[in-house]
């Protein structure tokens, strides 16, 4: 009988009209993971403040992006699956779902139960831990199968993001771009998280993580599920692998959303901040993201590019993601075959 292997990425709006950009953002924010207020608080806010307005804005944003295939999120999750499955072969039954809108969980799961697919290992397509990702998958994944008469026996593969198949796939595709462009300043630029997400994650609350500017210098036990702390451990090695200079890059921060406190440094700063001391031509990494998506192309691609060359700089170049490149598939096999389970229901 064939083992399952189950991709999940974040997911996204089925089309850019702002109908379905709503539906994506209402499952989106609706995640007390994602949105980690009280109940009464987050319902207000995402129907009050978030859901009037954001989906026509979020909506014009991913018109930018929008390809004859569809989302690119989504296409380069296919093309990576299907890439995948064509090195397992027979002998493995891999799917693509999506944590948020389609294909869902359950959906998949089904499709796992009718093909008498009951032995299956959990990619969440995550880097880097945090409990708004990862945590979240793994709990939609946890309910879903616990719905079926026979739940399925479950494995996880654990945050990759010091895994030396990841470092190497990323070190590949950016290396290209490094080569030709011969940038000033290497941007590695994560997506955010409050400032709370991350106090909630350390070992023992209060002690260590934000305390001091060299918290996420090293993984620790005190900030061993540090977001923050595995992100910069990920920029770390692909600079070691890219023999980028210490002075040559810096981490920050993107994607945050109100008023509350976001880890820092935030990207948006830099990239203005970089033009204006001088920096001319800027390369940004986005290692959090394995397949491009809205944050990167949009975000990062057009409007700090914007940004950039509006305050003295001369080229900012995003280097593009993993999505389905020939490497990354062989890594993603490795990781999903070769590490151990992190936790199992048997």
């Amino acid at each position: 009988m064939a083992r399952g292997l189950l991709l999940i990425n974040l997911g996204t709006p089925d089309s850019p009209k702002a109908g379905d950009v709503r539906r994506y953002l209402r499952e989106f924010l609706s995640d007390p993971r994602v949105l980690d207020i009280n109940s009464l608080g987050r319902w207000l806010l995402l129907n009050l403040v978030i859901l009037p307005r954001r989906p026509a804005e979020s909506g014009r944003a991913y018109e930018k992006i929008w390809t004859d295939r569809g989302s690119p999120l989504r296409f380069h999750s296919q093309d990576l699956t299907a890439k995948v499955q064509e090195r397992l072969g027979d002998e493995w039954m891999v799917e693509l779902a999506m944590r948020y809108q389609n294909p869902s969980i359950a959906s998949v799961l089904a499709r796992f139960r009718d093909a008498g697919v009951d032995d299956i290992v959990v990619f969440p397509l995550f880097p880097q831990y945090s409990s708004a990702a990862n945590g979240s998958a793994i709990e939609k994944v946890f309910v879903e199968a616990a719905k079926q008469w026979s739940v399925p026996n479950l494995s996880f593969v654990p945050p990759f993001y010091d895994h030396p198949t990841f470092l190497h796939a990323f070190t590949r595709v950016a290396r290209q771009v490094l080569v030709g462009m011969d940038p000033d300043r290497v941007l590695f630029s994560f997506h955010g998280l409050p400032e709370r997400h991350v106090r909630k994650a350390e070992a023992n609350p209060g002690t260590h993580c934000l305390k001091s500017d060299d918290c996420c210098a090293t993984i620790t036990h005190a900030n061993r599920n540090c977001y923050r702390a595995q992100c910069f451990a990920t920029a770390r090695g692909l600079a070691q692998q890219l023999n980028l200079p210490a002075d040559s890059w810096e981490v920050a921060f993107q994607s945050r959303l109100g008023r509350d406190p976001w880890i820092r440094p935030y990207s948006d700063e830099r990239v203005v901040e970089m033009a204006k001391n001088g920096t001319k031509k800027l390369a940004v990494l986005c290692p959090a993201f394995v397949a491009d998506c809205l944050e990167t192309i949009e975000e990062i691609g057009i409007r700090a590019k914007d940004d950039f060359e509006k305050n003295g700089g001369q080229e900012l170049r995003l280097v593009p993601s993993l999505n389905a490149e020939d490497v990354w598939a062989d890594a993603v096999v490795e990781l999903a075959t070769s590490t151990p389970a992190a936790l199992s229901t048997r």
